[in-house]
C-alpha cells in the first residue's frame, strides 16, 4: 500500500461517559509533511493522535493510511506504517534493558537475531543513546527515556511518526536535544504539543483544534501571527513570537 497520505474523514469520537472528544475532524496529511496539532487543555488532540494507530477506536468517521483504511484487519500493517510516540515515555518501556525495549518490535516482526541486533544498534546510534543499550530504562533520565522510546518506534521503521508532547517533561538540554534529533528525520511527522516553540521550529503547518473541532489548518507562520484566533482559542503565539513586555517599558522610559 501506499504509505505516504494520512486522510482523516469526518472523525468522531466520544468518552463513555458522553464526552465528545472530537466532532467531525476532516484533514489530509501528504508524504514529508510536519504537521503540529495544537490547542489549549481539553481540545482533542491526545485523542486525535491516538486514533491514527488505533490506540482509540472513533465512534464515527474514518482513517485511510496511504489509501488503505484503518480497520480491525489492517491494524497490524497501520501500526508499522504509523509509529507512536506517547507522551509518558513509561507507557512504552517495560523490558527489564533499553536493547530489549528496542528489539521487541523488530523480534515480533520476525527479524534475525542478527537482523535485530543490527537493527536495535542503528537506531540507538541515530537518536544518540547506544550507551545505554544495556541499563534497565527505570534508571534513565527523562530525556534518556525520550529518546528510547523513540528509538522502539524507529526499529519498526514507520513511514510516519506521530508524536504526542514529545518534549514535556524536559528540561532546556534535554528539550533542545529532542528538537535536534526530530529535524534530522525525513519521516512525515504529526506533533502535538503545548510548547508552541517547538512546533514552530518544526512544523510548517499547523491544525488548531477547539473543543473537539478544527478551527484553522494552515501555514504555521500566518495562524500564529491571528492573535484573535488564537486568543478565541485559548492559546497563546510562540515566546519567540512575543514582543518582551520589559523591553518596550525601557524603550518607553528611555
Amino acid at each position: 500500500m501506499s504509505h505516504h497520505i494520512v486522510e482523516v474523514k469526518n472523525l468522531c469520537h466520544s468518552y463513555p461517559d458522553g464526552t465528545r472528544a472530537l466532532d467531525s475532524v476532516s484533514f489530509i496529511i501528504t508524504h514529508g509533511e510536519s504537521v503540529g496539532i495544537i490547542g489549549a487543555n481539553g481540545a482533542g488532540k491526545s485523542t486525535l493522535i491516538q486514533h491514527l494507530n488505533g490506540s482509540l477506536q472513533s465512534t464515527a468517521g474514518s482513517i485511510h493510511i496511504g489509501h488503505t483504511p484503518l480497520s480491525k484487519d489492517t491494524l497490524p500493517d497501520i501500526r508499522r506504517t504509523v509509529g507512536m510516540v506517547f507522551q509518558d515515555p513509561d507507557d512504552q518501556l517495560f523490558m527489564p534493558t533499553v536493547f530489549d525495549d528496542v528489539a521487541f518490535g523488530p523480534c515480533n516482526l520476525g527479524y534475525s537475531p542478527a537482523d535485530v541486533e543490527q537493527r536495535v544498534t542503528e537506531v540507538l546510534d541515530l537518536v544518540g543513546a547506544g550507551h545505554l543499550r544495556d541499563k534497565p530504562p527505570y534508571h534513565l533520565s527523562g530525556g534518556e527515556k525520550k529518546r528510547v522510546a523513540i528509538a522502539t518506534v524507529l526499529a519498526m521503521s514507520p513511514d510516519i511518526l506521530a508524536m504526542d508532547e514529545p518534549t514535556s517533561g524536559l528540561d532546556p538540554y534535554a528539550r533542545r536535544q529532542v528538537i535536534a534529533l526530530l529535524q534530522g528525520f525525513q519521516h512525515t511527522k504529526i506533533i502535538t504539543s503545548h510548547d508552541l516553540d517547538l512546533v514552530l521550529e518544526l512544523c510548517p503547518r499547523i491544525i488548531i483544534l477547539h473543543d473537539g473541532k478544527i478551527i484553522a489548518d494552515g501555514a504555521a507562520l500566518e495562524l500564529f501571527n491571528d492573535v484573535k484566533l488564537l486568543e478565541r482559542c485559548r492559546l497563546e503565539q510562540p515566546l519567540s513570537m512575543q514582543s518582551c513586555g520589559y523591553c518596550r517599558k525601557v524603550a518607553y522610559t528611555h
